[in-house]
């Protein structure tokens, strides 16, 4: 059974993200680069953070690369975090966003890690 609730995780994870990288572009990502150059990031990290989040999301949906794609994710969400969340603190400020890390964190240990790592030697018999 657990492996369908980490299944649904994944799933709602990488529909989030997927959506909000696909959002980034709506009406032109010139926004998106606006906002990043407002927050002292430079703003051509918006031509790679979108794309990333797309395939990172799509990734997760599909149960590919599932420790990298989670990775990523939590990478992206720990920037956002820090950079335009955390001074709103936690309600109203950075749960949504912290959620999704925990979420993150959870494919990351649940996920496919072992067929990832699998060329490892292992002492089972």
């Amino acid at each position: 059974m657990d492996k369908y609730g980490i299944l649904i995780v994944r799933i709602l994870l990488g529909g989030i993200v997927f959506l909000h990288g696909l959002q980034k572009f709506t009406g032109g990502i010139g926004g998106t680069v606006q906002f990043f150059d407002s927050l002292g990031i430079p703003g051509f990290m918006a031509y790679i953070v979108a794309p990333l989040e797309i395939i990172g999301g799509l990734a997760l949906i599909f149960g590919v690369l599932v420790p990298y794609a989670s990775a990523l994710i939590i990478g992206i969400l720990s920037v956002a975090i820090v950079t335009v969340t955390f001074s709103k603190g936690f309600i109203g400020g950075y749960e949504f966003d912290f959620t999704l890390l925990v979420l993150a964190i959870v494919t990351l240990i649940t996920g496919s890690f072992k067929k990832v790592f699998q060329f490892l030697p292992t002492n089972e018999k």
